[in-house]
């Protein structure tokens, strides 16, 4: 039996809120002073040594969201790369998958789609990542898909028109199944977790990525195949991340 909370704790992972009547403004839109970027407890205060900074220390040194791209398209290889830095799995055990990103209790409850506008070898169109087959499946191409994709990107159009854009999925069930409702923490983590292995790819690749919080929940599920409606079931699954790529300008 589905815990009575299970679908409103659901809902708190989606993209959008459902309260009537035009969004609050925040406090930064009311001119309210700026909290401290970093917290300091007073205590005292150590010197670190010198850091070597290895080929794997310039990556993350380097790390930066880029937005502009030169429209040239990726290699089907770069893709390829990329996914399995995503979400690439190791080792399949009775009930856990270990994989290229960490997960709580190794439930990995996330799926992968892409939207290609741009892959040489690859007709553009919607994708979903086979994990376990390190395959790619085709779920077909709209008409002006890179126009509704900016829509159900918030309009960001620099995303929508990106040669590639990932959007990452969560089906809950899979973490509910272990930890009942204790389990929704872990389905954000996780979704950054992979997106920052993209980021550390992508910078490995000389490639620009942005990570994407900003969507339309209900366009972006119809985008997908699926259903924004609350839902308790043990199938649901609807988007909770995206982040496009391209080659930085």
């Amino acid at each position: 039996m589905r815990h009575p909370d299970t679908a409103a704790l659901r809902e708190f992972l989606k993209g959008y809120s459902d309260e009537p009547g035009e969004p609050r403004p925040t406090d930064q839109q009311e001119r309210l002073p700026m909290p401290p970027m970093a917290v300091c407890r007073g205590g005292e205060k150590l010197d670190l040594p010198e850091r070597e900074v290895s080929s794997f220390g310039a990556l993350l040194e380097n790390r930066r969201s880029r937005r502009s791209y030169n429209g040239e398209p990726l290699t089907l290889e770069e893709l390829s790369f990329l996914l399995w830095a995503a979400q690439g799995v190791a080792q399949v055990g009775e009930y856990r998958t270990l994989r290229t990103a960490p997960s709580g209790g190794a439930r990995h409850p996330l799926e992968l789609y892409v939207f290609v506008n741009r892959v040489s070898g690859l007709a553009p169109g919607a994708y979903h990542y086979l994990a376990l087959e390190d395959k790619l499946e085709r779920l077909g191409c709209r008409a002006n898909q890179a126009d509704q994709l900016t829509y159900a990107l918030a309009g960001q159009e620099f995303a929508g028109n990106a040669p590639v854009c990932l959007v990452w999925t969560a089906v809950p069930y899979r973490s509910e199944w272990r930890y009942d409702n204790h389990g929704h923490k872990d389905v954000l983590l996780d979704a950054g977790h992979s997106c920052q292995n993209v980021y550390l790819a992508c910078e490995e690749r000389k490639l620009g990525c942005c990570a994407l919080a900003a969507y339309d929940q209900e366009a972006m599920d119809e985008l997908l195949g699926l259903s924004s409606q609350p839902t308790d079931s043990k199938e649901a699954e609807f988007s909770v991340y995206a982040c496009c790529v391209g080659r930085p300008e």
